[in-house]
């Protein structure tokens, strides 16, 4: 970086080539592996978000061994598909959305981290409860099992929240690309604001009250009876929350109408979830809270196009523009009035329709050729992968009773 101003007239050419640059309209391509990364990421939070509503349940439902272990033989030849689709969602937010995917992963490297940790903790718990004949052991792993579904559960809320209430941002004009947008908080900004936090409180509740249902859907017995009964509760306090939390995002964050219809869409869906628990209707609920979900997903990347990430606050890098005239910004200097107002960018001379409210589409994307190549593969192998997980679930769709998993021998089944 250059350690002089620049001239006016180059430092306001650099600023305007890079407002410009950001305005610019997502291509049809763009778009398409937008709203493809929403749905890999409504898979995941549907489908492992009733296994981390298992595994935050384990000391509330299960009485005994053989009702932790029916638990867990409920979830045990689906868990490890369900993971798969945030890995997808992660390795298409790479090939797709490079400047996203570096931009998320500095900016929430330490929740990210603890998210992996709770993971591989629960994941090993799911692999050696059963290796050793000691009540202790077991015990040990049945709690990691419990902390490794409730930190994910939680932080993936807080992590979507800040997505969308947006994130420190610095910019350097003179820099080139996209990289221009650096990430300019550290991760106590992540945690400070409260609909961030309440983004946490509602996917653990959804995750709850979705593995509640499920697992009234796959057991008998009491422990069927206990999940059925807790089930209506969960349902009504997750239910509240995410009301709350959706229309709070609607009318501070969304940057677009019609994400009023997902958040409709999610509140039918939740509320025919409620009336469906206390009914005993647990398949129709477990098909609403998956509509509820997949609604806050729309809802959520509805209300960041066209951005990837939202920002809070654009403070500039160097002092590139300390000369122009009117703006006299220096190192360190708060730019967001500059660039979130489209009439001071026009008076500035800037060709642009739209503010600059974060890291837009345009300049998080691959190249065309890219993402040209990543939709055929997408085409081949996504119809595989869904037919596979479908045939799954049905080969595994009986019901677990808890009386006919054997007593206590050291070995999980």
């Amino acid at each position: 970086m250059l350690t002089e101003p620049l001239p006016p007239d180059d430092a306001l050419a650099a600023l305007k080539a890079l407002i410009e640059y950001l305005a610019g309209t997502p291509t049809a391509l763009q778009i398409l592996w937008f709203g493809l990364i929403a749905v890999l990421w409504t898979g995941y939070l549907v489908l492992e978000g009733f296994d981390f509503g298992v595994g935050m349940l384990f000391p509330i439902l299960s009485k005994n061994d053989r009702e932790r272990r029916a638990m867990l033989t409920t979830i045990g030849p689906l868990w490890d598909g369900n993971e798969v689709w945030v890995l997808t969602a992660g390795g298409a937010t790479f090939a797709a959305f490079p400047e996203w995917y570096a931009t998320l992963f500095s900016a929430a490297y330490l929740p990210l981290f603890l998210i992996l940790l709770g993971l591989i903790v629960r994941n090993v718990g799911f692999e050696y409860r059963g290796k050793v004949d000691s009540k202790r052991w077991r015990s040990g792993w049945d709690w990691a099992i419990t902390l490794g579904s409730w930190v994910p559960s939680v932080l993936w809320g807080v992590a979507f929240g800040n997505l969308v209430a947006g994130v420190p941002a610095r910019v350097d004009p003179l820099q080139l690309g996209p990289t221009k947008i650096l990430y300019g908080g550290n991760f106590f900004d992540l945690v400070k604001n409260p609909f961030c936090l309440l983004g946490g409180v509602v996917t653990a509740l959804l995750f709850l009250a979705h593995g509640a249902i499920f697992t009234s859907m796959k057991t008998t017995g009491e422990l069927e009876a206990r999940a059925k009964a807790l089930a209506p509760k969960l349902m009504v306090a997750a239910t509240a929350a995410a009301a709350v939390w959706a229309v709070w995002m609607q009318l501070a964050y969304s940057n677009n109408a019609w994400t009023w219809g997902a958040v409709a869409i999610a509140a039918i869906a939740l509320i025919l979830a409620c009336w469906f628990t206390f009914v005993g209707r647990e398949g129709f609920a477990f098909a609403s809270t998956t509509v509820g979900l997949g609604s806050a997903v729309a809802l959520i990347f509805g209300s960041l196009y066209p951005n990837v990430i939202n920002a809070s606050k654009v403070t500039l890098v160097g002092d590139a523009l300390a000369d122009i005239p009117g703006l006299g910004l220096v190192d360190g200097a708060d730019i967001t009035p500059v660039v979130t107002d489209v009439g001071t960018l026009q008076e500035l001379g800037m060709e642009v329709e739209r503010a600059i409210t974060g890291l837009p589409i345009v300049a998080a994307s691959s190249s065309d050729l890219t993402l040209k190549l990543m939709t055929i593969v997408a085409c081949i192998l996504v119809p595989v992968v869904l037919a596979y997980q479908a045939w799954n679930i049905w080969i595994f769709r009986k019901r677990i009773s808890a009386d006919r998993i054997p007593a206590e021998s050291g070995l999980a089944p």
